[in-house]
């Protein structure tokens, strides 16, 4: 890309991450290039009586790393896992928001997407209305449970006054904040924004009906091997939580303050399968579209993308469905480039899902090690591509792209490529 569109670059200077194998940027890299497994039996409550008793929890998290006691009393735990992952992704970058002028924070951005949003909060505030009467319910519940509100957060405690968005688009939700950050920095609009994504949803309901929906490993006895995407024997995902934060700026404005640029994103796109509320369209059409129109968009030839971190969900139409998209979108490529999913060590993180993938494929592109998918033991014979299976690959990465694909038939793709002058 020329000189002189260096202020319409989005660069990569800040991560942050609170996942169920690290929570910190840095301990979720080295886990997940290392293998290890976060999913094991639920702790946070008691799953005794439910078909599906596993998780990939966040352990050891204390919120009020972020806030103040009060206001982690008042707030969701994807707000924690979001202002936790947003603290360390400024703090990473570098960037003294306290110094900035009033003008300065105008153009600055908060895009963070969810699933659920505070889901927890409606299940605890109609037991309190139900067994105490309507004067205990809290009156923070609403703000609460509110899915805008990691964006607000992050936005008030740094004084970003620029735009503050939030999408939700289910397992596709966090893709989208990566291109509404880039978009935001191709349109002048702002310098830099704080993207990413942030779930805490791991509620009883959810288990039922994801396990009455037949879309949860009921690997219950098993729970490191539970998440297996691309295995022959895979029988459905493992319900996730956490956050993955990124600052992106133009490249400019990280340029001129010094910043250490870890990448850029080039690009992205969205498109709808327009099939079913849950299940993929069976041919992958929406799926390999939009991986097709993020590289068309982003100046990339097929051939020339190493490494793609699959939405590779475990669940056995997902997981033959992105096999077929890739193969439509990438040609003869698609077997020469490395693939590989977060998920089988996560699990699935839902809106949160892209974030922690935009982290890998960042990792890959800054140290030249994919991120290996586990427990990928029988390939399926529908799932014949290179999945990376069980250990990390040492190679030099320049272009990386990301799939969400969401219920509903939402799908997002962003590209990341080494950052040159």
């Amino acid at each position: 890309m020329p000189n002189q569109d260096l202020a319409r670059r989005a660069v990569v200077t800040g991560l942050g991450a609170v996942t169920p194998i690290g929570i910190t940027a840095r301990t979720y890299w080295e886990s997940l290039i290392a293998g290890v497994s976060g999913v094991d039996t639920i702790r946070c409550w008691d799953p005794s009586g439910l078909d599906v008793r596993i998780a990939a929890e966040v352990k050891d998290f204390d919120p009020t790393v972020a806030m103040d006691r009060k206001m982690a009393r008042r707030m969701s735990r994807f707000v924690h896992f979001a202002m936790a992952a947003a603290t360390e992704a400024v703090e990473d970058a570098g960037i003294d928001f306290a110094a900035y002028t009033q003008d300065e924070m105008d153009r600055v951005a908060v895009s963070v997407n969810t699933g659920g949003g505070g889901i927890e909060q409606v299940i605890e505030g109609t037991r309190v209305l139900a067994e105490k009467g309507n004067g205990q319910v809290s009156p923070f519940a609403i703000p609460a449970l509110s899915g805008s509100m990691a964006a607000c957060q992050v936005s008030i405690k740094y004084g970003i006054t620029g735009p503050v968005i939030t999408q939700v688009a289910a397992c596709a939700s966090s893709v989208i904040a990566f291109i509404d950050g880039l978009r935001l920095i191709q349109e002048g609009e702002v310098d830099v924004a704080v993207v990413g994504g942030s779930e805490g949803n791991l509620v009883p309901i959810a288990f039922a009906a994801l396990g009455n929906m037949g879309a949860l490993s009921r690997r219950n006895d098993d729970p490191t091997r539970a998440s297996r995407p691309f295995d022959r024997d895979r029988d459905g995902f493992v319900f996730g939580e956490g956050s993955g934060m990124v600052v992106l700026e133009s490249a400019e404005h990280a340029l001129a303050r010094g910043a250490k640029i870890q990448c850029e994103v080039v690009g992205g796109a969205l498109t709808a399968d327009a099939f079913h509320i849950s299940a993929p369209e069976p041919t992958g059409r929406g799926a390999s579209a939009a991986m097709t129109k993020a590289l068309r968009r982003s100046g990339v030839a097929p051939d020339e993308v190493d490494y793609i971190v699959a939405h590779g969900t475990s669940t056995p139409l997902n997981d033959a469905t992105e096999t077929r998209a890739i193969k439509t979108a990438f040609g003869d490529h698609a077997r020469k480039v490395a693939i590989s999913s977060p998920k089988s060590m996560v699990g699935h993180l839902l809106g949160a899902a892209g974030a922690v993938s935009g982290l890998a494929a960042i990792g890959a592109i800054r140290e030249g090690v994919i991120p290996p998918t586990i427990n990928l033991e029988n390939a399926d014979p529908e799932c014949d591509l290179d999945y990376v299976p069980n250990v990390k690959r040492i190679k030099r990465v320049d272009t990386a792209i990301i799939n969400g694909f969401g219920f509903g038939g939402q799908n997002a793709v962003a590209v990341f490529r080494r950052f040159h002058i």
